[in-house]
Formats: structure tokens, sequence, C-alpha cells
């Protein structure tokens, strides 16, 4: 059954954001322009800000929205609101503490420890998070006229939240377009793409010094290369590693 609602999902994707997409890239085309307007959410860390840097390469207008839902630490809000002001991206705020109210865990309570059971979702995942985000950004996205909403979750290495999968992702674009019957597209760049991956994606968008010191991925707080210890810092080291490794293998063979 799961198989068949997934398939499902994946041959229902969002006909009416399909269709603003078709028409925008036909129009921008001829004009030999970037396409519409896009809203980025953003939280600072290094998929979002690969995914800012992506966005602003694609879209003419492009701004930046960041929610507050009681992270133990403001690092996070801190170093989004600077790189926003640094890229002269605009960049908003929104107070989403009631999620800390009904789903209680690890990123917002320092009486939770970091951990996962064998067969279980870590302490770190934040009940029904994206499914929040992502519908309140459609609500400010439609607001300012932006058909077009960029997230950095992905697939490959997710650490199984379910509100990352890119089956949810298209099942949730179909119900904003129908609930506020509006043509929305939900990009996911990094949907398939591990963490060496996304470090070569920042690479290519010239982007990558930027990402490495600029952003905070730490579940501490702590910017750039973070704590080092936190399952967020071994992931991103451990695609940073394989990605300069790769990078440097490339060097030399062209040589």
């Amino acid at each position: 059954m799961k198989q068949v609602n997934e398939q499902l999902c994946n041959n229902h994707i969002s006909s009416a954001g399909e269709a603003a997409w078709n028409a925008d890239s036909h129009s921008q085309a001829h004009a030999g322009r970037k396409q519409g307007k896009a809203v980025v959410v953003f939280s600072g860390g290094q998929d979002s800000t690969t995914c800012l840097f992506w966005a602003l390469q694609r879209f003419e207008e492009v701004e930046t929205i960041t929610f507050d839902y009681g992270q133990r630490h403001k690092s996070e809000l801190e170093h989004a609101k600077a790189i926003a002001g640094k890229l002269g991206v605009p960049h908003r705020i929104l107070d989403m503490s009631l999620l800390n109210q009904l789903a209680p865990n690890a990123l917002t309570r320092d009486d939770i420890a970091i951990e996962q059971e064998e067969g279980e979702l870590p302490s770190t995942f934040v009940e029904g998070r994206n499914l929040l985000f992502f519908s309140f950004a459609a609500v400010y996205a439609k607001q300012i006229g932006a058909r077009h909403i960029v997230t950095g979750v992905c697939e490959t290495d997710f650490s199984g939240y379910p509100d990352c999968r890119d089956v949810f992702v298209k099942s949730l674009n179909v119900t904003l377009n129908l609930a506020m019957d509006y043509g929305f597209v939900l990009h996911t760049p990094l949907m398939w793409l591990d963490k060496a991956d996304t470090w070569r994606l920042a690479d290519e968008l010239g982007a990558f010094d930027f990402v490495r010191t600029e952003t905070v991925t730490c579940y501490n707080g702590l910017p750039g290369d973070g704590c080092g210890e936190c399952p967020s810092c071994k992931l991103r080291k451990a695609g940073l590693e394989r990605y300069l490794m790769e990078r440097k293998q490339e060097e030399g063979a062209s040589r």
C-alpha cells in the first residue's frame, strides 16, 4: 500500500504548479532572463545556503524565510540573517514557537539527548516541521507573488526523516496548490544528492568557501566545521572530505 501511495503521488505531481513552471519558463526563455520570484526556506545551514545560491542563479527575485521554533541555540537564526544580509537578499523570521510546545525534541530541549535507537527516528526529528514550514512559506510566497519555493531537503542523507522524502514534497505540492488555488512549484535541488555531491554543487555555484565558513550545520550551534562530534557535523565532515578527495583526483587527472 505504501508503494502504491508513493506511485500515485509521483504520477500526480502538481499539475497546476507544473503548468505555472512551464509557462514561466517558456516566456522567460525567449527573453533570455531568469525565472520569476522564489522564496527559499532558509536555516543558514549548508544545505539551505547552497540552495540560496542555486536560487539566485535561476530566479529574478529571491527572498528567504526562517522559522523560530524554539531552537536550542539562536546561532541558526543569527547566521541566517547575516548570510541573507551579505548576499543582499530580503529575509524574514516567523515565530513558530507553537511547534516546540507540540513536539518536544533534542533540537529544542536541553534535557533531551541527541541520540538514535536502532530502528527508530533520531531524537532530533521534529514532528510536522517541514509540513508546517513549507505550508507557511507557501502562504508568505503567495502574498508576495512568488510561485517558486526552494528547500534543501534530501532523501539521500536524511536520517530517515519522513518529511524529507521526495514523495512527501510532491504530495504537499499538490495539496498546497489545491488548498490555495495557486500554482506553486516546490524545488528540491538536493533531493538526490549526498553530502559530497552537495559540496560539489556549492563549488560549481562559486560558493564553496562561503558555505564552508559562514554556515551553521552543527546541532550545538557552532559555525563552520562546528563541534565535529554531533551527527550533523560528522555527516558534513565526511561529505567534505570525500568531495575534496574527489576534486583532488579530478584535478590530477586533468593535468
